[in-house]
């Protein structure tokens, strides 16, 4: 399943206080169970003193392989332990807006 390679992949190199890789596929149109719309929420030291696109790179490179094999599209939110704990939550994930209907 690819939410748990997704899930490894991050814990193995970043060891975050928090993670949560979410499948939002059921939102655009695609196929029923499809692994296609990711989410990743990622809380990690190692995220201090770097800009956010920095941050988004690191993940890049951890799932560089599921997103040139198998990822369509993937939401990034990184924060550092002191930026979660002032929030607690990222935002929703915007509603699919195009594409054809599979059903």
């Amino acid at each position: 399943m690819l939410q748990e390679v997704i899930n490894t992949k991050v814990h193995q190199q970043l060891a975050p206080q928090h993670l949560d890789v979410i499948n939002e596929s059921y939102m655009h149109n695609v196929a029923p169970g499809s692994e296609s719309h990711f989410k990743v929420i990622v809380v990690s030291d190692q995220f201090d003193g770097l800009r956010l696109i920095a941050r988004h790179r690191i993940i890049n490179q951890i799932l560089a392989d599921e997103l040139a094999n198998h990822i369509h599209a993937l939401a990034i939110h990184t924060y550092t332990p002191a930026e979660w704990s002032e929030l607690q939550t990222a935002p929703d994930s915007p509603l699919c807006m195009g594409g054809s209907n599979l059903t």
